[in-house]
């Protein structure tokens, strides 16, 4: 999968039909506490919206319906690993995202060969209360040199302003959610976020 430096994440299809047509070339669709249908109707729903505007959709938890569905790339926490069939993702091509928040974490994480790594919360968060405290631009930096070459997410607390350092420290993508969603124009602000994250384009 192709890693944009600018990951939207959103929790309702609603949302994402709002917002990849503003240019969102990667987006995860985050569904918490949904009935099996409704999750995956809006993952179907999600998937063919994302295709009709060339975006990557990235399906979070919900691995065996991303199969089911036809969709390519998903991401997991850590509770959600131990449950995850890995061999059949990888027989689906199914590339997959690992969260991460300390080196045990890290170290589990680079075992299974992920598209990618995420870490958080790098700054304070609103989204939820946070088992972790704040990881810190210097984390950030630990976490790049420990993975090389394999793409770097950061994630939590995540403004426009925070963006220089979060890449200078070694990330390669920022995950948004709260300061789009909430934000008075949700799609003024995600082109926002999508012309401040075109330098860092690889």
């Amino acid at each position: 999968m192709k890693l944009d430096p600018f990951y939207l994440i959103v929790g309702h299809v609603d949302e994402l039909e709002q917002l990849v047509p503003q240019g969102v070339r990667l987006v995860q669709l985050r569904l918490k506490e949904a009935e099996e249908e409704e999750i995956r109707r809006q993952i179907a729903r999600a998937r063919d919206i994302c295709a009709s505007y060339g975006a990557q959709l990235v399906v979070n938890d919900h691995w065996q319906a991303a199969i089911d569905l036809g969709c390519n790339a998903v991401h997991l926490g850590q509770e959600d690993m131990d449950s995850a069939d890995f061999a059949a993702l990888r027989r689906k091509g199914v590339s997959f995202g690992l969260s991460t928040h300390d080196e045990a974490e890290l170290d589990r994480a680079l075992a299974y060969g992920p598209a990618y790594v995420a870490l958080g919360p790098v700054y304070p968060t609103r989204l939820k209360k946070m088992t972790w405290a704040p990881q810190g631009l210097d984390r950030v930096r630990d976490w790049k040199t420990r993975i090389g070459d394999l793409p770097l997410v950061g994630i939590g607390g995540l403004t426009p302003e925070r963006l220089p350092g979060l890449f200078q420290a070694g990330a390669d993508s920022a995950a948004v959610v709260t300061d789009i969603l909430q934000a008075d124009d949700p799609g003024a602000r995600c082109r926002e976020w999508i012309a401040q994250t075109e330098r860092y384009r690889r």
